[in-house]
């Protein structure tokens, strides 16, 4: 954690953003920023979620008691809030998974993490013949042949450095397990793409619809598999994979706001997801937002500002395991989509915000770009109109409501995905402090301005769709089907 004073910065920063005419001294967003950007309870909020309540996978009892404590936050805070329930789809939690390798050699047990979804293996554990899939590609299962039926294959990866490569594992690995069913193989054990042999979770492709163990392995103890099988020598891997598991159940997003003044019925909603794995204690993936939505709603009511806009500050659940909390809120606020001016997301980390996603809408970016005038001290900024899938900005985009979520340079969040690592101590408090006060001048911009965004239609989207990589990523998070079928996102008229 960076220990600058970022007080310290003020005088400087609302100067360079004074100096561009940006603001005026006395003006709302002005009060906000320098809120913000002085001593709050920001970090003391991210100290309770994280190292009090720790990870919390939804469905767990962390997860229920994340919930209570974001509500007593927002109430302390004089916010209204409230949770809404809604029906997760499967219920999914690792109890434990543990493996043994056997060879000419002495066996070992490198450290395994199931992948969300993966399927449990028998009581007495699973043994079967461990084989090199390489990389995962059709060559790699072309050359396995039929020594993939019924054996643990094991596909070696890149090190993880940065968001883009985030992307390009969950891209592979959809890629790899459809190749990998396909092959009839007993399960998949990933080479772990972190240094230090940090142990992280990723869905399996399917989701709840996966019938396969699959694992994440230490890095290193998978690195010595590959180079005994490249070596000649034949393995078996017995793997023991305990899940608790099971239906629908239900669980709660948070919900608080702040009551426009002169245009209530009209909606600026400023998110993060509230859940997180359970490995580390999701602090970058995230509680640092969270901590950020809250702390805007609470100097917001603290310096008595009434927006024109009902603000709306959501922290959803869900969000890890197919961005079912956000999906739901709306099917649930269905009738508040057309009224919904903006919906805002902020997800990845603490690192530096450079501008915002903005879905492929040049008004909304040209929008954004005014919108972040008065804190241009903090920049530079630069928006980037494409649609984005992986949080939860994604249902709001999909039902024809304006999104945008932060664009952020990658820092440390790509190494600390929802690894063991995302604590606390990784998050940089001045940072975060910045990007709180980037958001809230954003959101309250829109709050108090006269801009509006038709709600595309059903066709638009679909034209958005076509037209851009959309289907590949929705593709990637296993959710393209739900809306090609009209499950999911705007209805056909």
């Amino acid at each position: 954690v960076h220990a600058m004073n970022i007080r310290a910065l003020l005088p400087f920063l609302l100067v360079s953003t004074l100096t561009a005419g940006a603001l005026r001294a006395q003006d709302d967003v002005s009060r906000l920023v320098a809120a913000l950007l002085g001593p709050t309870p920001m970090l003391e909020d991210l100290g309770a979620l994280t190292d009090g309540i720790g990870g919390r996978a939804t469905g767990s009892e962390a997860n229920l008691a994340a919930v209570d404590w974001a509500l007593a936050r927002f109430r302390a805070a004089g916010v209204d809030a409230r949770r809404e329930a809604f029906q997760m789809p499967a219920f999914w939690l690792e109890r434990s998974a543990s493996v043994v390798v056997r060879g000419a050699a002495r066996a070992f047990s490198p450290r395994v993490a199931a992948m969300p979804f993966s399927a449990a293996t028998p009581a007495g554990g699973l043994t079967a013949p461990l084989v090199d899939g390489g990389r995962g590609t059709e060559a790699d299962f072309s050359r396995l042949g039929a020594r993939a039926r019924g054996a643990w294959v094991i596909v070696e990866t890149e090190e993880l450095t940065d968001i883009p490569g985030l992307f390009r594992e969950y891209a592979e690995a959809t890629l790899i397990e459809q190749r990998a069913f396909a092959a009839g193989v007993a399960g998949v054990v990933y080479e772990g793409s972190r240094p230090n042999d940090l142990l992280y979770r990723h869905n399996a492709s399917l989701g709840p619809a996966n019938t396969r163990p699959l694992m994440v392995m230490e890095r290193d103890g998978a690195s010595r598999i590959l180079r005994l099988l490249r070596a000649g020598q034949a393995l078996t891997l017995t793997a023991q994979v305990e899940i608790q598991s099971g239906g629908q159940y239900e669980s709660y997003n948070v919900v608080a706001e702040i009551r426009g003044a002169t245009r209530p019925d009209e909606i600026v909603v400023i998110g993060a997801h509230l859940d997180s794995w359970d490995l580390g204690d999701g602090a970058l993936d995230n509680g640092c937002n969270v901590s950020l939505v809250i702390d805007i709603a609470r100097q917001v009511r603290r310096l008595g500002l009434r927006p024109a806009r009902t603000i709306r500050f959501v922290l959803f659940n869900g969000e890890e395991q197919g961005l079912v909390g956000s999906w739901k809120y709306t099917v649930s606020h269905l009738d508040e989509m057309d009224r919904t001016v903006l919906a805002g997301s902020f997800h990845i980390g603490t690192g530096r915000i450079t501008g915002f996603f903005t879905g492929g809408r040049p008004e909304v970016a040209a929008a954004v770009t005014r919108a972040l005038e008065p804190v241009s001290g903090l920049g530079p900024f630069e928006q980037v109109d494409v649609p984005i899938v992986g949080t939860d900005n994604f249902d709001f985009m999909m039902q024809g409501v304006a999104n945008i979520v932060g664009n952020q340079e990658s820092a440390n969040y790509g190494p600390n995905y929802h690894a063991r690592s995302d604590t606390y101590d990784k998050v940089n408090a001045q940072q975060l402090r910045l990007n709180a006060a980037i958001a809230a001048a954003v959101i309250y911009s829109f709050a108090n301005s006269d801009v509006t965004f038709p709600r595309q239609t059903r066709a638009d989207l679909e034209q958005l769709v076509r037209s851009t990589d959309l289907a590949d990523q929705m593709r990637s998070f296993g959710i393209l089907q739900a809306w090609e079928s009209g499950a999911r996102g705007r209805a056909r008229n």
